[in-house]
C-alpha cells in the first residue's frame, strides 16, 4: 500500500527516526473498510514499506495458513482471532515477540508465555441486532436474552454466522457450550436451528441483513450492529442477559526459516499495539486491550467490557475446535449459505 524502490529491506537512521525499507506480507481478517483506516499511521511511520494484505474472513485466513504451512508467504498475522493463532502455535508457526509495549495489555488479551506468540488489539463481541421496524410489523416483542430467540414465534426470523468461515460465529458456538456446559449447549443450539433461517459466512452479514429487512433478527458483532444504525438504519444493539461471546483480536510473528522480513515483520506488530494504532481500533470498536481513557464512540453500549463472559477459554477453544466445527457442520450446515455475495 506504501511505495516501494525494491524488495531489499534496509535499516538506517534519519533525524533520528529508525528508517525500514522493504516488503511485508500480511494476513488479516479485519474488516475491510477499516484497513486502510487503522494502517494510515504506519504508513505515515514507514512510507518506503509495501504492505501486501491478504484480507478474508477469519475461517479462511485460518484455513489458509495451516494449508500453506511453512510455505506460507505471510510474515505477519494481524487483527485475527486468538484461537486461531493458538491452533497455528500447535503447527509451529508461529516465533515469538514481544512488542514494544506489551506490558500494559491486560493478560486476558495476550499470550502467558515470553516472548509472546499472540498479542491482542482489541476483542470483538456477540450481540443481537433486532430491526425494530420489522419487529413491529410483525407484532414480535423485543429479545433480551439468547433464551428468547427459541420463542417459537421467532421462527424463519434469524440469521447468524456459520462457525467453520466466520470468527464471530465459531466464538458465538464457543461461548455457548462454555457458558450453558457442552450438553445444554448443543441442546439449546438445535432448539435455535428451529428459527434460523439462514448461516451466513460472514460475522457482518446478519447484521446487514437485519438492516436491509430481509431477517428482523441477526446474531453478529456488536460492531457491525453498532455500524448500522450509525447509517440511521432501525437498529437496536441487544446484549444477551447470558452475557457476552468475545474473542481477542490478535497479531503474531510466522515462523520463517529466512528472516529477511524480520526488523520490519517486528516493527509492525509494534505499531499494532502503539498508542496511534490503539487509538483507531477503539474508535471503531468501542474496546481495546490496555488501560485507557478514550471516550466510548457515539452509538456503542457503554461499559461492554464489564459484561464479557468471564469465563471464557480460548485454548479450549482452539483445542476443541475441529471437534465442534465436524458436530456443528453434521448438525446445522445444510441451512448455510450457498455462497458470500
Amino acid at each position: 500500500m506504501a511505495g516501494c524502490s525494491g524488495k531489499e529491506e534496509k535499516a538506517s537512521a534519519k533525524d533520528g527516526e529508525e528508517r525500514l525499507e522493504g516488503e511485508l506480507t500480511v494476513y488479516t481478517a479485519i474488516e475491510e473498510e477499516l484497513i486502510p483506516v487503522y494502517l494510515e499511521s504506519f504508513e505515515k511511520k514507514y512510507p518506503e514499506v509495501d504492505v501486501n494484505i491478504i484480507r478474508d474472513s477469519t475461517g479462511v485466513i485460518t484455513a489458509k495458513l495451516l494449508a500453506e504451512g511453512e510455505n506460507t508467504p505471510a510474515d505477519v498475522v494481524w487483527g485475527t482471532a486468538a484461537s486461531s493463532l493458538l491452533a497455528l502455535d500447535e503447527k509451529d508457526m508461529l516465533a515469538g515477540y514481544s512488542p514494544k509495549g506489551v506490558d500494559r495489555v491486560h493478560p486476558l488479551f495476550k499470550d502467558s508465555s515470553q516472548p509472546e506468540k499472540w498479542v491482542g488489539n482489541t476483542a470483538f463481541m456477540t450481540g443481537i441486532a433486532v430491526n425494530k421496524k420489522e419487529l413491529e410489523k410483525k407484532n414480535l416483542s423485543m429479545p433480551k436474552s439468547y433464551e428468547d430467540l427459541l420463542k417459537p414465534e421467532y421462527k424463519g426470523t434469524l440469521v447468524m454466522p456459520h462457525p467453520a468461515s466466520s470468527g464471530t460465529g465459531f466464538l458465538t458456538v464457543s461461548a455457548w457450550l462454555q457458558m450453558m456446559g457442552e450438553e445444554k449447549g448443543w441442546d439449546y443450539m438445535k432448539k435455535l436451528h428451529k428459527n434460523v433461517a439462514s448461516y451466513t459466512h460472514s460475522g457482518s452479514k446478519p447484521a446487514k441483513l437485519a438492516s436491509a429487512g430481509e431477517y428482523p433478527i441477526g446474531i453478529s458483532m456488536i460492531y457491525s450492529g453498532v455500524k448500522e444504525k450509525q447509517k440511521g438504519s432501525p437498529i437496536e444493539v441487544i446484549l444477551p442477559e447470558e452475557g457476552l461471546g468475545w474473542e481477542v483480536e490478535a497479531n503474531a510473528l510466522i515462523k520463517k526459516v529466512e528472516e529477511e522480513n524480520r526488523e520490519i515483520a517486528q516493527a509492525f506488530l509494534d505499531w499494532a499495539i502503539s498508542d496511534e494504532a490503539m487509538k483507531e481500533y477503539f474508535e471503531a470498536n468501542g474496546f481495546v486491550t490496555i488501560e485507557n481513557d478514550f471516550k466510548t464512540p457515539e452509538g456503542f453500549p457503554a461499559d461492554v467490557d464489564s459484561q464479557l463472559f468471564d469465563k471464557n477459554d480460548l485454548k479450549w477453544a482452539a483445542e476443541n475446535r475441529d471437534a465442534i466445527l465436524t458436530k456443528w457442520e453434521k448438525e446445522f450446515g445444510q441451512k448455510a449459505e450457498a455462497k458470500e455475495e
